[in-house]
């Protein structure tokens, strides 16, 4: 699962890595803490438009879900899981139509010392805090109203290892994938294959950051919440 991001980049960075132009900047702004649970925006790049970056409310609605707070109360579309996308009444429709890339540079998982414990959580990021990409699916509506959801896959052993209790992570596409994941003609076969192929090649780094993160009533999108607080030095030992 992946219910916490940044983007802590500036609009003109965002531009420049990605080649795309934000449709409405004036909406954009940084930030070092994002949950998923207020259903923010995440600024996202969509298959039918790849020149643009758009701004799309973080839960996706499916077509049906005409009244918005009742869909999301019975349904936490936060994260697509990658192995039933193409089977799932919900995904399979915008997994086949809809694909996009999410844009971040960082995310946060939860980390147990003890299963049965509180978690910790941990920031997850590539070197030098470089933008990235998600796989992402999205629902528009006829008032130009979009929604995603952030595709999830089995952890690999690094990713294991910090959410060592649903061992799940998030489909961070590899730079190389990012066009194929956005490409219209891509055939279920070919869609199963960058799900199960294309994950980031280059090493992601992660710290232990405070629990602060998950206390309501604080502001915790500030740079502080980035911070490393400690952490296991034996997280990664095999």
């Amino acid at each position: 699962m992946c219910y916490e991001t940044s983007l802590t980049k500036k609009l003109a960075a965002i531009e420049k890595h990605t080649g795309a132009v934000m449709r409405y900047p004036e909406v954009y702004e940084p930030w070092y803490h994002l949950s998923g649970f207020s259903y923010p925006n995440m600024f996202c790049i969509p298959i039918d438009e790849p020149g643009i970056i758009l701004p799309m409310e973080w839960g996706l609605v499916a077509p049906w879900g005409e009244d918005k707070l009742k869909f999301r109360k019975k349904y936490n579309t936060l994260n697509a899981k990658a192995e039933t996308l193409l089977t799932s009444n919900m995904y399979s429709e915008p997994t086949r139509e809809r694909r996009c890339l999410i844009l971040a540079d960082g995310f946060f998982e939860p980390h147990y010392e003890k299963l049965s414990g509180p978690s910790q959580p941990y920031y997850c990021y590539l070197d030098e805090r470089k933008l990235f990409s998600f796989a992402g699916i999205y629902n528009t509506n006829d008032r130009d109203f979009y929604t995603c959801s952030l595709i999830t896959r089995e952890a690999n052993y690094f990713f294991a290892e910090i959410h060592n209790k649903k061992k799940r992570m998030p489909l961070v596409l590899d730079p190389n994938f990012e066009g194929e994941w956005l490409n219209p003609d891509l055939n279920d076969n070919g869609i199963e294959e960058v799900l199960a192929t294309s994950f980031m090649r280059e090493s992601f780094k992660a710290h232990q950051v405070t629990r602060d993160l998950y206390k309501r009533g604080i502001d915790t999108n500030t740079p502080e919440i980035l911070k490393e607080v400690g952490g296991n030095p034996n997280l990664f030992e095999e």
